[in-house]
């Protein structure tokens, strides 16, 4: 079993910034592909970014390439999720999940075999 325990949502303007982290205890946490999804009231549940054990593959949706940024720490078990240019349709729960996966696939919801609380993610316009 993997726990994982999101935090640093809130309430930011349009254009500001946020730093998502998610904590993860239980098995080798560097054993896993780490992901960030995103569910907005109403719809699916969508990738948002993913990064490989070692940190040298990453992968992200296309509605935040160049604005979002993922990345790990595995001494300290937790992934962060670096989001810059926030506009209101970026507003969801953002769920962490850990799962083992291909390059290929590392944006496969299904892939996924834990997942966090989730941490609301609110953009006023």
């Amino acid at each position: 079993q993997v726990q994982l325990v999101e935090s640093g949502g809130g309430l930011v303007q349009a254009g500001g910034s946020l730093r998502l982290s998610c904590a993860a205890s239980g098995r080798t946490f560097s054993n896993y592909t780490m992901a960030w999804f995103r569910q907005a009231p109403g719809k699916e549940r969508d990738f948002v970014a993913a990064i490989k054990w070692n940190g040298f593959y990453t992968d992200y949706g296309d509605s935040v390439k160049g604005r979002f940024t993922v990345s790990r720490d595995n001494a300290k078990n937790t992934v962060y999720l670096q989001m810059n240019s926030l506009n209101s349709e970026d507003t969801a729960v953002y769920y962490c999940a850990a799962g083992r996966t291909t390059i290929q696939t590392m944006g496969a919801l299904y892939q996924y075999d834990y997942w966090g609380q989730g941490t609301q993610v609110t953009v006023s316009s």
